[in-house]
């Protein structure tokens, strides 16, 4: 079962200064997001060049993203 959380890459814990009280607190990040729908425009694999390398993303049958170099 996969309990991946999305929102957890959205925010940093940073833990309060105060020694009295072991406080976190959430912090946004700013993080530029983009749906899988934008990406892959009705594809199951794109490129993506970095770095003179080309790279693939794919969507398996099972709806889970995989990159290879």
């Amino acid at each position: 079962m996969n309990t991946h959380n999305p929102n957890d890459f959205r925010y940093r814990v940073r833990r309060s200064d105060d020694a009295t009280a072991a406080r976190f607190e959430r912090v946004p990040l700013a993080v530029r997001t983009l749906s899988s729908n934008t990406l892959f425009q009705g594809e199951h694999e794109i490129g993506i060049e970095h770095r003179g390398a080309l790279y693939r993303l794919k969507i398996t049958r099972q709806g889970k993203l995989i990159l290879n170099k």
